[in-house]
């Protein structure tokens, strides 16, 4: 390829961190919705005499919640595990599995009606079978779940960013005598990554709801999951709401991780640049 192709992309304009003002300003909405819910909440428990079987009061689940952290944020932790497994291994196979239909097009349109009839598919009911599969106890089981969960989205999102190149682009890296590596190493996955970020996003969620999930069926003591469904059981609805505080913690975590990625990744795209 010719060093004149390199002279034909734009360098990117060096972009303006946003003042701490401007991240307060764009953060406060959010919070503040927060703050009104949970003391909403608070207020019609109480006001309407609410049994605590059908909702406990936010503190009582704040105050639950710091009682049991060492155990609580310890199961937290173990069904995080799973949840990241399943997460990397369905990320993996399949952006692999992208670019491969992204390469040959017609294995794509054969393929694909298959994989959205699968993913039409209840993930509840492969519980069981990866339990079978893996064993009930085993992380693996849970694991698998979330792979599945992550795989349909990322497969989509991704082969989507890899197919809708514009062909002039395509054109120019061909004038170029550019081959189909080289097309993708410098077109297609570029352009690819703000619909793979986006889908890995939504998949850090999913990982753990699948694993959440997964763990309903048969799981080790330890995990998240059955300290739900101990406690529900038990009629210790206070702390069951404190292990659903815990799993929502986790995931925002992990998708906070994920977009810290993407915007170090991605500075050069107008995408990380959203509300700045």
């Amino acid at each position: 390829m010719s060093a004149a192709a390199g002279t034909a992309v734009a360098v990117a304009p060096a972009r303006v961190r946003p003042s701490t003002a401007e991240r307060v300003r764009t953060w406060s909405p959010a919070l503040v919705v927060l703050v009104l819910g949970v003391g909403l909440w608070e207020g019609l428990v109480r006001g309407l005499s609410v049994e605590r079987f059908l909702l406990p009061a936010p503190s009582a689940i704040l105050e639950t919640l710091w009682e049991g952290r060492s155990e609580l944020f310890g199961a937290g932790w173990f069904t995080f595990t799973e949840a990241l497994g399943g997460f990397v291994v369905g990320s993996v196979m399949a952006v692999a599995t992208a670019i491969v239909l992204a390469r040959w097009r017609r294995v794509a349109t054969a393929v694909m009606p298959f994989a959205i009839a699968m993913n039409a598919v209840p993930i509840i009911a492969f519980a069981p079978i990866t339990n079978q599969w893996f064993g009930p106890l085993e992380k693996t089981s849970k694991m698998a779940i979330a792979g599945i969960l992550v795989f349909f989205p990322v497969l989509v999102n991704t082969l989507r960013g890899l197919t809708s190149v514009h062909p002039a682009s395509i054109e120019l890296m061909r004038s170029y005598a550019a081959g189909e590596i080289e097309i993708f190493r410098r077109v297609r996955l570029p352009s690819s990554l703000p619909f793979l970020f986006t889908a890995l996003k939504v998949g850090t969620v999913l990982a753990m709801i699948g694993a959440v999930v997964g763990e309903y069926f048969l799981s080790s003591q330890e995990a998240l999951g059955f300290q739900i469904r101990n406690s529900a059981a038990l009629f210790q609805f206070e702390t069951a709401w404190a292990a659903i505080t815990v799993a929502s913690i986790f995931g925002i975590a992990f998708y906070a991780a994920v977009a810290l990625v993407e915007r170090l990744t991605m500075g050069w795209h107008h995408s990380t640049r959203v509300g700045e």
